[in-house]
């Protein structure tokens, strides 16, 4: 029988590995479809004014180099105002296509400049493309030209503006000492009279431009023509073919930034400019426009134009700022042209080139005057080297102008003038002596005046002399040296006398002792004046002389041989008063001087106790004709035998101090101003000043410390309201150095902390304005004063002031760093809308002077106790939080 298979059942798979293949396939397919479409590119459109120089499929876009795009598609816009190109820009050009984005069309150009886009010679025409800002976006307009800077390039643009372009083009160079820095690279007009010229500064130059640098037109060449010769000048060959600008650094230090505007002279004498000034005369006949400013032989500047005035011709008239410190306010100013004559021709061009201005500088510091008078020929300047002297005599000595002052019969000077002296005791001449022979007249020379006809008689016989017939018609006087050889100054005096015989009691003079004492001025004193010992008169002041080196006044003695004892170390010498009166319980004391000493002064001479002496520095006293004694001249007897130190004070320029301030510790006088003079730069004043002795040792130590003390007006009242009768003086504070010194500075105010309490508690407050606070304003707690502001200054960066402050040690267990501190100054007021308004102030004091007031958070412990290095910000106004806080404090 036959036997059937029964039949096996497969299970059918439910995936087949056959499947896999297509499903690769459509992944594939996917993925190359989205990358196709991603780098398919991105269509945007540029419109041009023309398609000259571009084609479709060949113009590329390119930036820095590199291709990014091409042109697809060019089509004449609908308006028919140009042509919108179409181009495919790479996909990853995408961030760049923004709303600032710029194109523009690079060709070759050719100029005098240069070459421009030479590579497009070979690779053709290409778009340019400059990334912006802004939205993205695929309508762009294009640019007409290449913008200022162009990719890769880096430097700052600035602005020229000038009232027209000259031969300036695009790409004309800039140049700076005549290397080239930047260049032009566009301009435009601005309205109908001025004109822009945008100019590009490499980077690497840009420091050079700064906030005050001038700029120039360079371009061309500049000629100057004259007998001299011709000079040529040029920046460079390029600046005379394209043009070209220069420029200097000017003198701020602040730099230049992007887009800042500069105005643009036609020449470097414009740009540089001058100093303005005027000078007038009569008429301008030997004068003109662009006549030239000399000094010695070197043009300074030059005349810029004339015009009519009331009183006759104004001359506008420019220095260079190199030469400007030749203009002061006795500066003097003549008119030269050739000089012609027997001895021959000087400046001779100028008769051709026409006359010039010259110039004698001046000295003085005073302010420049308006104008100046300009002198039609020139001042006599060997004046001004000539000695003036003043020569005195009893009587006229038949003397008239123009009279010979003679040295063995050779003329030396001559008489300038004569007259009466103010009180019409004497005859007074003044007589110049010739520079070569200033060195002549010294120290104890005399005049004899000589006489035509001398007839002497006597016994013996007679003599008979005459002189030439000058000295009859006009007499004449004759020199006898010194032996010194000190010369003399200008204004010096001299005796004539009649004879010989009347000179011999000169030198009788000239055998007493001879010393020189100085003093801070002259005051009270003149020649003749008698020296006392006990008001026995021992000598007499011969001379007085200012000393311009030290502003002092130097006293000839003569004194008496017999005395010449009294003259040794512990000597001193002082000014007598014409009438002393000492009033007290006990009586009046009035104390007249002699009749000589009460018209002509008079000085005394005494001698300090030993003990006294003893403290005395002897390298100090002077050292004349082998005697050592005290040269100083004391204003009285008590300055004197106290021996008080003189010192010299340094003040600023706007302190009200004056002769006879005195100079006070705490109130008590401890000295007295004797002299203020103003410094030569005006800078500062300069006080010679003495220390009483039983004070001088304390201050005058080096670290002592003078201040200006005066009345202090303010709305929180008046300080130092006594200087307001008497007037300012100058307070001390003593030192503590061991080094002593004779030379102080003194400040306009007292050292902030000097008058703080010891034990005060300082900290510092910070503020970015400094408000209506000052020095003094009150620190309140709760209403109660307990502190002040003591100074304030500008922190080191600008940003913040800083103020000192001090916290009295009563209520320092007050404060710690949880409090806080806000201005508590006037009326604060506050206006909203739905709130209405606000108005805060404080006490009727706070709203005068100001004030700040403090609130404390927590208790004061030694963790959070403040100290001098601790800053609190002041805050504007009070938080309503800190008023709730009231801690309770403990001491």
């Amino acid at each position: 029988m036959t036997q059937i298979e029964s039949p096996k059942v497969v299970k059918k798979k439910l995936f087949s590995p056959i499947w896999l293949l297509p499903i690769v396939a459509l992944v594939l397919g996917a993925w190359l479809g989205i990358k196709s479409i991603k780098e398919s590119g991105i269509e945007i459109n540029i419109h041009f004014p023309s398609a000259a120089g571009i084609d479709i499929g060949k113009t590329l876009v390119k930036y820095q180099g590199l291709a990014v795009g091409k042109v697809t598609d060019v089509s004449i816009d609908e308006d028919l105002n140009g042509v919108n190109v179409k181009v495919i820009m790479d996909y990853r050009a995408d961030p760049f296509l923004n709303k600032n984005t710029q194109f523009w069309l690079v060709k070759p150009k050719a100029s005098i400049t240069g070459v421009e886009g030479l590579e497009t010679l070979f690779s053709g025409n290409y778009i340019a493309i400059q990334p912006g800002d802004g939205k993205s976006r695929t309508n762009f307009e294009a640019q007409r030209e290449a913008p200022a800077i162009t990719p890769g390039s880096e430097g700052m643009v600035i602005e020229l503006h000038t009232d027209k372009l000259g031969s300036i083009d695009v790409g004309s160079s800039i140049f700076y000492r005549q290397i080239p820095v930047g260049s032009i690279v566009g301009y435009r007009l601005s309205g109908s009279s001025n004109v822009i010229i945008s100019a590009f500064i490499q980077e690497q130059y840009s420091h050079l431009v700064h906030s005050d640098s001038r700029f120039w037109n360079a371009s061309g060449l500049s000629i100057d023509a004259s007998l001299s010769g011709v000079k040529i000048n040029t920046e460079s060959l390029a600046s005379i073919l394209a043009g070209g600008i220069s420029f200097n650094t000017g003198s701020e230090t602040t730099q230049a930034e992007n887009g800042d505007i500069f105005s643009l002279f036609e020449d470097e004498e414009h740009a540089n400019g001058g100093l303005v000034f005027n000078l007038h005369l009569l008429n301008a006949e030997d004068i003109s426009e662009n006549a030239s400013l000399v000094y010695r032989g070197v043009t300074v500047g030059k005349v810029e134009k004339l015009a009519l005035t009331d009183t006759g011709v104004s001359l506008q008239a420019a220095i260079e700022l190199q030469y400007r410190s030749l203009l002061a306010a006795d500066s003097r100013f003549w008119i030269a042209g050739a000089d012609i004559s027997f001895a021959g021709v000087k400046n001779l061009s100028r008769l051709v080139t026409g006359n010039v201005i010259n110039i004698l500088p001046g000295t003085s510091s005073a302010a420049i005057p308006s104008s100046y008078p300009l002198e039609t020929k020139a001042p006599d300047l060997l004046k001004q080297q000539k000695l003036l002297i003043n020569l005195t005599s009893d009587s006229h000595t038949g003397m008239s102008i123009g009279a010979q002052v003679r040295y063995k019969q050779l003329p030396i000077g001559k008489i300038i003038s004569t007259q009466l002296t103010e009180d019409f005791s004497a005859v007074k001449y003044q007589a110049e002596i010739y520079p070569e022979f200033k060195s002549l007249i010294t120290q104890g020379s005399f005049f004899v005046s000589e006489q035509a006809i001398k007839l002497d008689a006597s016994l013996d016989g007679v003599k008979f002399e005459t002189r030439d017939l000058t000295t009859l018609l006009e007499g004449a006087v004759t020199l006898v040296p010194s032996h010194a050889k000190e010369t003399v100054k200008s204004g010096s005096s001299f005796t004539i006398y009649t004879s010989i015989d009347t000179a011999q009691q000169l030198f009788a003079e000239q055998q007493k002792i001879k010393l020189t004492i100085v003093s801070q001025d002259g005051a009270g004193l003149s020649e003749g004046a008698p020296i006392y010992y006990k008001k026995m008169p021992i000598g007499k002041i011969t001379k007085m002389e200012w000393q311009a080196k030290g502003d002092l006044f130097a006293l000839h003695l003569s004194i008496e041989q017999q005395f010449k004892q009294l003259l040794q170390p512990r000597t001193v010498f002082w000014r007598n008063d014409a009438v002393t009166v000492n009033a007290s319980l006990a009586g009046v004391k009035i104390d007249v001087a002699p009749l000589a000493g009460a018209i002509k002064g008079s000085i005394s001479l005494g001698f300090i106790d030993d003990e006294l002496f003893r403290t005395v520095d002897t390298k100090t006293l002077s050292t004349q004709d082998k005697i050592v004694f005290n040269n100083q001249l004391f204003d009285n007897q008590h300055l004197a035998l106290t021996q008080a130190k003189p010192i010299s004070i340094v003040l600023p320029a706007n302190a009200k101090i004056e002769s006879n301030s005195p100079i006070r510790f705490r109130g008590h006088q401890i000295g007295e101003v004797k002299q203020v003079k103003l410094a030569k730069d005006l800078s500062q004043q300069h006080a010679t000043a003495y220390l009483y002795g039983e004070y001088a040792k304390h201050f005058s130590k080096q670290d002592s410390e003078y201040f200006v003390v005066e009345a202090q007006i303010s709305l929180a009242g008046i300080k130092n309201v006594d200087t307001l009768i008497t007037g300012a003086y100058i307070g001390v504070l003593p030192g503590a150095s061991n080094i002593t010194s004779d030379q102080f500075e003194a400040k306009m105010a007292v050292r902030y902390d000097a008058n703080r309490p010891k034990d005060a508690v300082s900290f510092t407050l910070i503020d970015n304005q400094l408000g209506s606070i000052k020095v003094g304003t009150p620190l309140f707690f709760r209403g109660i004063a307990i502190g002040q502001i003591d100074a304030y200054e500008l922190s080191s960066t600008g940003q913040q002031v800083t103020m000192f402050t001090h916290i009295r040690q009563e209520y320092a267990h007050l404060v710690n760093t949880s409090s806080q501190f806000w201005d508590a100054s006037g009326i604060k007021l506050e206006v909203g809308i739905f709130s209405g308004a606000q108005i805060e102030t404080g006490s009727l004091e706070t709203l005068l002077s100001g004030g700040i007031s403090v609130a404390t958070k927590d208790i004061t412990t030694d963790l959070n106790k403040i100290s001098p290095s601790t800053e609190f910000l002041l805050q504007n106004s009070m938080d309503k939080e800190w008023q709730e806080w009231r801690p309770a404090q403990d001491k």
